[in-house]
Formats: C-alpha cells, sequence, structure tokens
C-alpha cells in the first residue's frame, strides 16, 4: 500500500491540472462574443422591424424635396 504523502501529492497534482484547466477562458472568450454578436443582429432586426417604415418614409420625403438640375 502506498504511503499516505504519495497519494496526497498525486492528488494535489491532479487537482492543479484541473484547476489549470479551468482557469483558462479562451473557449468563454468566444462564447461570449458570440452571444454579443447575436444580441447586436437581435437588435438590429427590431430596430429595422419597428422602425423601418418610418426611416423608408422619411428618405422618401427627402428624395422628394431634392431638386433635380436640369440640363
Amino acid at each position: 500500500m502506498l504511503p499516505f504523502h504519495y497519494i496526497a501529492a498525486y492528488a494535489q497534482s491532479h487537482f492543479t491540472a484541473v484547476k489549470e484547466r479551468m482557469s483558462r477562458d479562451e473557449g468563454a472568450t468566444a462564447v461570449e462574443y458570440g452571444l454579443l454578436v447575436s444580441l447586436v443582429a437581435v437588435v438590429i432586426i427590431v430596430g429595422a422591424t419597428t422602425f423601418g417604415a418610418k426611416i423608408s418614409e422619411l428618405f422618401t420625403a427627402v428624395a422628394g424635396k431634392i431638386k433635380v438640375p436640369t440640363p
């Protein structure tokens, strides 16, 4: 049977390895960026749906007021 200090050292080394893997945040950062991009996309879609007709009317009104020079 192994002495306790060997077992404790083995467990501690594995705990340290798992702790190091858990502390890496490259994957978490990618997930956070993905969530941020999807949130921005949802905001753009909702804004375009909500204000699309009003903006189109505004551009049409402005285009109607622009005078085209005659040759």
